[in-house]
């Protein structure tokens, strides 16, 4: 009896749940929001880091379902070759003489080895396409992070006291 894996399955990975966000939470923002500190909008910092948190959250939503899609897409070849190496081996057996079996043997392991030389190549561009999404949400929010905490402090700037 096999177990299906529930590690990549979203609706069971509590990570991939918006409601474990931290910055969601309004007893944080209540705690916080009751200490002043001057030049520091707290709210602000807040709001950036949940929205840094629900992007972190997406990039690995979306690479949990590539590497998803890699170990599919692994399975299905893995039953193809299997289904492939069952028929090569009747083919095979059916050749009459020796040299038959020979011959055809090496043209059977042509195409299988440029067949396998397809299959890791589409393995890898999927992977590499997985690994580039998530890298992208995670690049996007980090420059939009970096320019929502330069917002932050240009408007939180202490104004020096005015002399007596």
């Amino acid at each position: 009896m096999t177990q299906a894996n529930t590690f990549f399955d979203m609706s069971n990975n509590p990570f991939m749940d918006p409601k474990n966000n931290p910055f969601n939470d309004k007893n944080l923002q209540n705690m916080f929001s009751n200490y002043e500190i001057p030049g520091f909008d707290i709210d602000g910092m807040i709001a950036t880091q949940r929205k840094n948190f629900e992007a972190i959250t997406a990039a690995n939503k979306s690479a949990a379902e590539g590497m998803q899609s890699v170990f599919t897409k692994q399975t299905n070849i893995l039953k193809n070759l299997m289904d492939e190496a069952t028929a090569s081996i009747q083919e095979i057996s059916k050749a009459g003489a020796p040299e038959e079996q020979i011959t055809k043997q090496v043209e059977l392991t042509k195409v299988k080895l440029e067949a396998a030389v397809g299959n890791i190549r589409e393995l890898s561009e999927l992977a590499a396409k997985s690994q580039t999404e998530a890298f992208d949400i995670l690049n996007a929010r980090f420059t939009k992070s970096v320019e929502e905490i330069q917002a932050l402090n240009k408007s939180t700037k202490v104004k020096p006291a005015a002399k007596k």
